[in-house]
């Protein structure tokens, strides 16, 4: 048809993509730039006030009181807050593509519970204390319920409802263990306490090690797949026709969504509504291509946990409340809206 238009309207047609994909480019530069003020704010927010000043000459500059604030303690905090974040939200994104259910989080194939009921068996009957100690435990359960819940949802048979349903009795179940050790052993309770709560505080550079190659490595897959699951969410017989390997795509993305929400879970604790919101913002501005929805959600989850952890400073002072319960009481609205647009949506 367009063979038979004026030159004007072919050459407007031509223009519009490459006009579009600017829009979303100079969009992801902007996240990137309000990513990088909101962890200037979570460096410089906290029981002692800094300037901006201040923390540059405490990060560059001094060795003096402001670098061992800013260093010490802050850095790594801010650092593990964009590591984690950028998992929860990537790790949102892929699962909800994968069971093609927008409402879809980490905690849908009980990735959280299985690291929650992890480390609750670790402190209960291997004594485990230290947060590295957590770390690993935690990791290994989230990769475990994960490979069941592939196992369970068939396989290479697997299909969306089938993993979800997996996953919410796997996690269920699991969540029944958790309570159930946590009131007969006081001291497991103590201890879960505060990590069950969800918390970027107790970040330190060796955390942060110990879950950066993950982080990278599910990252890394997760975008090698936006081209697979933009496929996959048009359905199965439209990814078949499109030479798409589904068996292959679903596997590899499980995978991505368990090492990522496993890594932010063993390091924070089990963080919920930030692998549901963002990518729901993002898709509003980019729509359904993945190739946009994951750089994207990589950039914004930081924004949203870091800016959680920065209220729950501010609300607090010199006290604070921990980025889990502040993320709780902003997600648990957007979802019960989100519920509701799609209902009506739907009529």
């Amino acid at each position: 048809m367009l063979v038979d238009s004026p030159p004007e309207e072919r050459a407007a047609v031509a223009a519009a993509p490459p006009t579009r994909r600017g829009m979303r480019a100079l969009g992801l530069l902007l996240s990137a730039v309000i990513l990088v003020l909101v962890a200037l704010a979570s460096i410089a927010v906290g029981a002692k006030e800094l300037s901006l000043d201040q923390v540059w000459h405490g990060l560059f500059q001094d060795s003096g009181t402001y670098g061992d604030v800013v260093v010490g303690e802050r850095l790594s905090r801010t650092l593990l807050g964009l590591l984690a974040g950028a998992a929860l939200g990537l790790s949102g994104a892929v699962l909800q593509a994968l069971t093609r259910n927008p409402l879809a989080d980490p905690g849908i194939l009980g990735i959280n519970a299985g690291a929650s009921a992890a480390v609750v068996t670790a402190i209960t009957w291997f004594g485990v204390t230290s947060l590295s100690g957590y770390v690993w435990f935690a990791f290994l359960g989230a990769a475990a319920v994960g490979a069941l819940v592939w196992f369970l949802g068939g396989g290479r048979g697997a299909t969306p409802v089938r993993l979800a349903l997996a996953g919410t009795a796997i996690g269920a179940a699991l969540y029944g263990y958790l309570q159930a050790v946590m009131i007969m052993d006081d001291a497991a309770l103590g201890k879960m306490r505060f990590w069950t709560v969800g918390s970027l505080a107790s970040a330190t550079d060796a955390t942060i090690v110990q879950v950066l190659p993950f982080c990278l490595a599910g990252t890394v897959l997760a975008l090698l797949l936006a081209r697979p699951l933009n496929a996959v969410a048009m359905g199965d017989d439209t990814a078949r026709a499109l030479g798409v390997n589904l068996n292959r795509t679903r596997a590899l993305a499980m995978l991505a969504a368990t090492v990522l929400c496993g890594a932010a879970t063993a390091a924070c604790g089990p963080i919920v509504f930030v692998g549901l919101m963002i990518p729901h913002v993002v898709r509003s501005f980019t729509g359904p291509d993945l190739r946009w929805i994951l750089p994207y959600a990589t950039i914004l989850s930081p924004v949203l946990l870091l800016g959680a952890d920065v209220v729950g400073r501010l609300v607090a002072r010199p006290a604070e409340v921990q980025v889990g319960v502040v993320t709780a009481i902003i997600g648990g609205p957007v979802f019960i809206l989100l519920v509701r647009r799609r209902r009506t949506a739907q009529l």
